[in-house]
This record gives structure tokens, C-alpha cells and sequence, in this order.
């Protein structure tokens, strides 16, 4: 499974960007699909930080507590694509994000994740 991540950019604090993530190769077999997905982000020197995961259904959704009420996960399971919609953004968020995905449940855990993306730079400026 590739997962390639898009939508980064730079933006002032208080806007307003849209991640998405497209999964591509076997997302799929006769004995399994892919599973959740989620959103980290990682700042020079710092530990990967969870930031929002979503079920294979989308009817479950987690979020660390900086982004809860600004921020919205989301999938497309038809188009294995998911997105992260990001508002009232705040110079605190900048960072590189990442996709991931596995073949089970939603996890706060980096560990429990199997694909991973190639990151993408959001830069929030004061």
C-alpha cells in the first residue's frame, strides 16, 4: 500500500487548508482492506504527534485535544482517500503532516499504523 499525501501549503493563522491522502496498491484482498487512517504531524526534533484517525467506515473518529472543534477527518472508502480538513489554524500547527493507515482499528499509537506517506509541510503564519 503507497500512501501520497497533498494539499500543504503556507497560510496565515485563522485560515483555513485541506489535506487529503490517496492509498494506491493492494488497499484490499480476499482476507482483509484497509482500516483506519490517520493523521500525524512532526516538528524538527520533536516526536511524531497523533493529530485525528477515522474507522474503515468513517463512523468513528478520534482527535487530540489541540485540534478538536477545528479540525475534521474524513474518507472517501469508494476512492480510499482521506482528508483533513483544518480551520482556525494557529501558528502551533505548522508542521509536517503525515498519512497513515492499517488494517485494523483507529490508534493514538505511530506503532500501530503500517503505511505511512511522505509527509506534507503546513506552515501557519502569526
Amino acid at each position: 500500500v503507497q500512501l501520497q499525501a497533498s494539499g500543504g501549503g503556507l497560510v496565515q493563522a485563522g485560515a483555513s487548508l485541506r489535506l487529503s491522502c490517496t492509498a494506491s496498491g493492494r488497499t484490499s484482498g480476499p482476507t482483509y482492506s484497509l482500516g483506519a487512517m490517520a493523521w500525524f504531524r512532526q516538528v524538527a526534533g520533536k516526536a511524531r504527534e497523533f493529530v485525528a484517525a477515522v474507522s474503515r467506515s468513517g463512523g468513528t473518529t478520534d482527535y487530540t485535544d489541540s485540534v478538536k472543534g477545528r479540525f475534521t477527518i474524513s474518507r472517501d472508502a469508494a476512492k480510499n482517500e482521506v482528508y483533513l480538513q483544518m480551520g482556525s489554524l494557529k501558528p502551533e500547527d505548522t508542521a509536517v503532516y503525515y498519512c497513515a493507515a492499517n488494517l485494523v482499528t483507529p490508534s493514538r499509537s505511530a506503532g500501530h499504523y503500517d503505511y505511512w506517506g511522505q509527509g506534507s509541510l503546513v506552515t501557519v503564519s502569526s
